[in-house]
């Protein structure tokens, strides 16, 4: 029996270890989120879109054109020839670089030097200034167009507007100036190209932005061309499928720039 004056038991304390368990878990959940979102990123970064099997063979040397990989990509050059025209190719986003090799080819094919540019993740945005490389690197091109296709235009176009010196041609692939990149006032020769059948670029966009382009810009849709035809690297999620072939859309896309090279080469840093 036990005495009623007699004091009940003291609780046990309670550990600080115990006190600091449930932060411990939200840390380490918090921890294994991030991990996993950044696994994932880098997941993603590294599966990107393409090339095709028609790009892949297109990375191959021929009679006419020779292909190598470089520091900063590939360059395609005319065999036995010195051009004094150059094009600089960032890829859209999450697009292999690779992708632009049928078009790298057939500009090549032409008479002009091409520089693919390899970027991180395949993300232009992440090498704003990638371009500096072959434009520093093959001094032997006296005239220089920079292109992109969709974000990769975004990209040409910011860098157009920083160095305006480095280059005197713009080609934008599906893309448009963004609000960093206002060229309204600069008279570099530049051409604009869009597919009708374009299902990712946003058209409204696309409209808004056409005040922030040069002054000499050419707009150049192709009828029945889509989006992920300005590369070659199968059907990008969100497209149309395209009421013309691959192969007509690039020979769209390589005669617009043939017509920019020409206005290039005349013109002449203010």
């Amino acid at each position: 029996m036990t005495d009623a004056a007699t004091p009940p038991p003291a609780e046990k304390p309670v550990r600080r270890s115990q006190r600091s368990r449930p932060w411990r878990t939200w840390a380490l959940a918090a921890v294994a989120t991030v991990a996993v979102l950044v696994g994932a990123a880098l997941a993603w970064g590294l599966l990107p879109l393409g090339p095709s099997p028609q790009a892949l063979r297109a990375l191959e040397s021929t009679s006419w054109v020779n292909v190598a990989e470089t520091s900063y990509g590939w360059r395609f050059q005319p065999q036995n020839t010195t051009p004094e025209t150059g094009l600089v190719i960032y890829p859209g986003g999450h697009v292999d670089p690779r992708s632009y090799a049928p078009l790298a080819r057939d500009l090549a094919a032409r008479g002009h030097v091409v520089a693919v540019l390899k970027v991180p993740l395949s993300l232009a945005v992440l090498a704003p200034r990638a371009a500096d490389a072959p434009l520093h690197q093959e001094r032997s091109v006296a005239t220089w167009v920079l292109a992109g296709h969709s974000l990769g235009g975004v990209m040409a176009a910011r860098y157009a507007r920083s160095y305006p010196d480095s280059i005197s041609g713009l080609l934008l692939l599906a893309s448009y100036p963004d609000a960093a990149a206002d060229l309204s006032t600069s008279t570099i020769p530049a051409t604009s190209i869009v597919g009708t059948a374009d299902g990712v670029l946003n058209t409204t966009a696309w409209d808004a932005a056409r005040p922030r382009l040069p002054r000499d810009t050419k707009i150049v849709e192709i009828p029945g061309g889509n989006h992920s035809q300005f590369g070659s690297y199968g059907l990008q999620g969100g497209d149309n499928v395209a009421t013309i072939s691959a192969d007509l859309q690039e020979r769209a896309i390589a005669d617009a720039a043939q017509e920019l090279f020409v206005r290039a080469a005349a013109y002449r840093v203010p």
